[in-house]
């Protein structure tokens, strides 16, 4: 675990967590920080947490007391969110010191209560404050499902500091740079993928209400933005709540100027037309990502479609229905609300088609609302005239893609 100071009275823990499927679902590969925060005035405040993952208090003991706290000057554990991942310390710290109280929503607290047998706590609502003395003065607004129902933003006044948890977060561990003055170049463009892959495996059901979450972090006066997962945000907290109105036009159809084929082949008939499509992104200098399903990981395939402004989907009949991990892809896809994708498709059958007609279910039960060129099919291996249609849809596709594409947004756009 690390420790540092980010303003006067105000240290951030952070620790890299690998190997673990976040939320027992998304696979990390590039692993993802856990960070908690500490508030010094008179009073002491602890803000989310990691501590008490190793399940050992007296690391704790360790890790306050080499920035000058004393464990049983702590009078609060703030509770911005339940996850576990920010809230699971509470029974550990309960072994550190016994009298403190917890700070959360009224619909935290009921949690806080079932998950932890807690019963010293304060509900907070909009603007409630808490002072903790030598100007440390907190308040508190509810984000509701951003992105459970009992999430809320933590800001101190005295430094400017929104304390956001999940909100403005990324995955992707951090090494020896944990603000965004200190990054490279390549730790940026790191950390954009990070961001996309969290908000779209994690964040992105849950669209409009980051939306209002965005406006509600507008209306604070803003030095520094404090997540529980990826850096801190001291130089420039204007980016990470641009990036996060980006990542939400992506949700809703927007996307880089690049294409993903989602594709699977049974017998290699589809895979044909598959490499006869690279050749014609690369003429067109498009660049372009290929998903074999069921090869890729879930997260992978969600944060790869999610952010690109065209779609093509590669994949045969099999049993009269869609490819079946293309079709499984499909359907995670769309309980993730990845709406208004510009798409086409294209695919071989044998003794029968069906392909088309599940496609279409998956897009209708999901309410994707995709916008979908004329489809291409063909009995067994295409021939020429059907690679001739694939490749006119090809290029109407790359045409229309013109209009999806949102590669940067600024703080005037998002006004």
């Amino acid at each position: 675990m690390k420790k540092f100071k980010i303003a006067e009275g105000v240290y951030m823990f952070t620790m890299n967590v690998e190997d673990i499927l976040f939320e027992g679902i998304w696979e990390i590969a590039n692993g993802v920080t856990l960070n908690s925060y500490i508030v010094q005035g008179d009073k002491t405040a602890i803000i989310d947490g990691v501590i008490g993952w190793d399940g050992v208090p007296e690391t704790l003991y360790k890790n306050l007391e080499e920035i000058g706290i004393d464990p049983q000057d702590i009078d609060y554990l703030i509770v911005n969110h339940m996850e576990p991942d920010h809230s699971g310390w509470i029974e550990n710290f309960r072994k550190v010191k016994d009298d403190f109280t917890v700070i959360c929503t009224d619909r935290a607290a009921k949690m806080v209560s079932s998950f932890y047998g807690e019963d010293k706590i304060k509900v907070v609502k909009e603007g409630d404050t808490l002072d903790l003395g030598k100007g440390k003065v907190l308040s508190f607004y509810p984000v509701p499902n951003v992105h459970w129902p009992e999430t809320m933003y933590t800001y101190e006044h005295d430094t400017k500091t929104l304390f956001s948890c999940d909100m403005f977060g990324v995955f992707g561990r951090m090494e020896e740079h944990c603000f965004d003055d200190e990054l490279t170049s390549e730790e940026i463009e790191f950390f954009e993928f990070e961001g996309i892959r969290y908000y779209s495996n994690v964040m992105t059901t849950f669209t409009s209400s980051i939306r209002k979450a965005i406006e509600k972090a507008k209306t604070l006066e803003i030095n520094i933005i404090a997540p529980g997962h990826g850096p801190v945000y001291r130089k420039n907290p204007q980016k990470i709540i641009d990036d996060y109105y980006r990542f939400s036009l992506y949700a809703e159809g927007a996307g880089k100027n690049e294409v993903t084929i989602l594709w699977g082949s049974m017998y290699g008939m589809t895979a044909r037309a598959v490499d006869f499509v690279e050749g014609i992104l690369q003429r067109e200098g498009v660049k372009y990502n290929k998903l074999e399903m069921p090869l890729e990981s879930d997260s992978e395939m969600i944060a790869t479609v999610f952010k690109s402004a065209g779609i093509i989907i590669a994949a045969p009949t099999y049993e009269y229905k869609l490819f079946p991990p293309v079709a499984a892809a499909l359907n995670e896809i769309g309980r993730k609300r990845i709406t208004n994708k510009l798409a086409f498709r294209f695919g071989s059958y044998g003794w029968s088609g069906g392909a088309e007609r599940e496609l279409h279910e998956i897009m209708e039960r999901n309410k994707m609302k995709w916008d979908f060129i004329e489809s291409v099919e063909f009995e067994g291996a295409p021939k020429e005239e059907d690679l001739k249609k694939i490749e006119a849809g090809v290029l109407e596709l790359i045409e229309k893609m013109k209009e999806k594409v949102v590669e940067e947004i600024t703080e005037e756009a998002v006004e």
